[in-house]
């Protein structure tokens, strides 16, 4: 999976007047937790977040606060409830020998036989949560629709890739072909016809 690097600056806990004053400034609050490293209060500049945040592509961090660096995934974002901002992100510290949960984007390849044969293909999850070990993880899933057939739908459960656990619900629907309207006309009026 690919990396990001993201620079903080390490700050003290503070009230919510601190808070708004760093908002003010173009930063966003952000914090480090994980296991074996105590709790790390951070900012980082709005502008290089929204490289991390508005991209369907999913990264592990690599968070340089001060002179450590750590590598983290981006837990948890808060958004202002009307502007497209991010208001504070919780990351969590990860390492090479333990399982990572992350959404890993979804790639669908191919043409659906069910979209050949007249039906309309929809596409439901862009993404799946997934855990594995970070050398394990795929910067994507790939997936080919081509068998699908007339309404017949791909789900979560159906996806199976060695050295990754699925996490998204089983029954998440990926993407189905169904029958349409003008289809179905047809096939009463073949029926009337008969």
């Amino acid at each position: 999976m690919k990396h990001f690097t993201l620079k903080g600056e390490i700050r003290q806990k503070g009230n919510k007047a601190v808070i708004k004053a760093f908002r003010r400034q173009g930063l966003v609050p952000c914090n480090l937790y994980g296991q074996g490293i105590d709790n790390i209060l951070f900012t980082v500049v709005e502008k290089e977040l929204k490289g991390l945040t508005h991209t369907p592509a999913s990264y592990i961090v690599d968070l340089v606060l001060g002179d450590k660096t750590y590598t983290a995934v981006a837990h948890e974002y808060q958004w202002h409830p009307v502007e497209d901002t991010c208001l504070h992100v919780d990351f969590l510290a990860v390492s090479e020998d333990k399982p990572i949960a992350i959404n890993v984007p979804l790639k669908l390849t191919g043409h659906p036989v069910g979209a050949q044969a007249g039906g309309k293909f929809t596409q439901s999850a862009r993404s799946l949560k997934v855990s594995g070990l970070m050398k394990n993880l795929p910067d994507e899933l790939e997936l080919d629709v081509t068998p699908l057939e007339l309404d017949k739908r791909m789900v979560a459960g159906d996806v199976k890739v060695e050295g990754l656990q699925i996490l998204s619900d089983k029954n998440t629907i990926i993407c189905s072909v169904k029958t349409t309207r003008a289809m179905q006309q047809a096939a009463q009026e073949a029926a009337k016809n008969a």
